[in-house]
């Protein structure tokens, strides 16, 4: 495989994923990447969703989709514009986490530099956010 075709997959076009080890344990990592705040940095500003399959969403940028897969404690899968967008979390052992940004579904090469680059920076804003004194 060329570099060219890195992230392109037979069924679900273009994709990327970004991921980090965090410090803090699955369950402080979800609450927060569920709760209002961690919603808004990976969705947009004022992104609400109710956890369950079908439910829409929106943000204050007009940003909407669909919730695809809710489960607790693991996954958000969700639409986002013509692409589908998951955020996992899962244990990295030692009481830290793994966190996960995936998307897929989109246009091309060139979108998914744009997203690679996108996930990094909410990622570095989901870490400041967690290191943050409660």
């Amino acid at each position: 495989m060329s570099a060219r075709s890195t992230g392109l997959t037979k069924d679900a076009g273009w994709q990327v994923g970004v991921s980090r080890t965090l410090p803090q344990s699955p369950a402080t990592v979800w609450e927060f990447i569920s709760g209002p705040r961690g919603l808004e940095l990976w969705l947009g500003a004022g992104a609400r969703l109710t956890p369950e399959p079908g439910a829409g969403y929106e943000t204050d940028a007009g940003a909407s989709g669909e919730v695809r897969g809710y489960r607790p404690g693991d996954r958000i899968r969700v639409t986002y514009g013509d692409t589908t967008v998951q955020v996992a979390v899962s244990a990295a052992g030692g009481g830290r986490s793994v966190l996960v940004f995936h998307q897929e579904r989109m246009a091309g090469p060139e979108e998914r530099e744009r997203q690679r680059a996108h996930w990094r920076r909410v990622m570095d804003r989901v870490a400041e956010e967690l290191d943050r004194p409660a």
